[in-house]
């Protein structure tokens, strides 16, 4: 009987029990269905944004395509440019080239010629002088017998003539001789060898060499008064536009500093800056004035400016 009731029991609580399942199921299949949805939804819109994606490579690949060809083009036209710039242009270059080459080479002709000249005419000017000199001494008149002794003037008793006024040297010799005498250290020797060129051969182009190196002798030697004298003679004596004057004026500049009187020396070195900014001597002389704390500014031109005497 029990089991009788039972299984009523059950036959009557499986209806009540399949709806609510199978409305379970129904709403599972339906989230499956609108989660398909959503996935479908979801892959056509990365499915486009691919397809947009694919285009614009494609776009920027063909620009870049376009892009590349245009700087192939011009890159060939530049080359083709140069290359007919490099063959218009290079035949005159060359032309012009060789054409510096062959004046460098005609005016280093022309330098060596203008020294040969220059030598040529200074031996032909000192041969003139020595012949100058050798027709005075043949137009003197001859000398006067020498007084009886116990006579005043005779020999032993008092001064004799003296015949060293004719030079027995020529005087590319002499100046030679004192050059040697000079660069050998026998600085007295030169000293006076370069004073009888000036005794006698005065006239020359290398007096004002032989005055210059009289000065720098003594400025050697230390004696600086007679030195700014005898540089001063360089300055003032022979043209202004000599060699030997941009020299002269640094060595006198050095002596006056030397002496204690820098102010003078300075003015020395200011004017060597001011007329000859391109010598050799125009940088030791921006030195100079620089280790005095002065300025060494140059000027392009300068007028020839009076020398003032030490």
């Amino acid at each position: 009987m029990n089991f009788r009731s039972l299984g009523v029991l059950t036959l009557l609580a499986v209806p009540v029990l399949a709806p609510a399942a199978s409305r379970e199921i129904q709403e599972l299949q339906r989230d499956v269905g609108l989660l398909q949805e959503q996935v479908r939804a979801l892959q056509a819109s990365q499915d486009e944004k691919l397809t947009a994606l694919s285009v614009k490579v494609q776009q920027a690949i063909d620009v870049s395509d376009k892009a590349s060809t245009g700087v192939a083009v011009i890159q060939d036209g530049l080359q083709r440019n140069l290359r007919d710039q490099e063959s218009k242009l290079l035949p005159p270059v060359a032309g012009v080239t060789s054409r510096m080459d062959q004046l460098s080479t005609d005016f280093r002709a022309l330098q060596n010629a203008m020294v040969d000249l220059t030598s040529t005419i200074n031996k032909i000017q000192a041969q003139l002088t020595d012949i100058a000199n050798q027709v005075k001494v043949l137009q003197a008149p001859p000398a006067p017998p020498p007084p009886a002794p116990g006579v005043p003037g005779a020999p032993g008793l008092g001064p004799t003539a003296s015949a060293g006024e004719t030079p027995s040297i020529s005087a590319n010799d002499l100046y030679d001789n004192a050059q040697r005498d000079r660069s050998g250290g026998k600085m007295d020797l030169a000293l006076q060898e370069f004073s009888d060129y000036l005794k006698w051969y005065g006239n020359t182009d290398r007096a004002v060499n032989a005055q210059f190196y009289i000065a720098y002798i003594h400025y050697s030697q230390g004696d600086y008064d007679d030195a700014v004298k005898e540089f001063d003679l360089v300055l003032e004596k022979y043209p202004s536009d000599n060699n030997k004057v941009p020299d002269a004026l640094y060595y006198k500049g050095m002596t006056l500093t030397r002496l204690g009187r820098r102010t003078q020396g300075a003015d020395e070195f200011k004017e060597l800056l001011k007329r000859f900014p391109n010598s050799d001597y125009s940088r030791q002389a921006c030195s100079q004035l620089t280790s005095m704390g002065l300025r060494c500014g140059t000027a392009s031109a300068a007028p020839k400016a009076i020398h003032r005497k030490g």
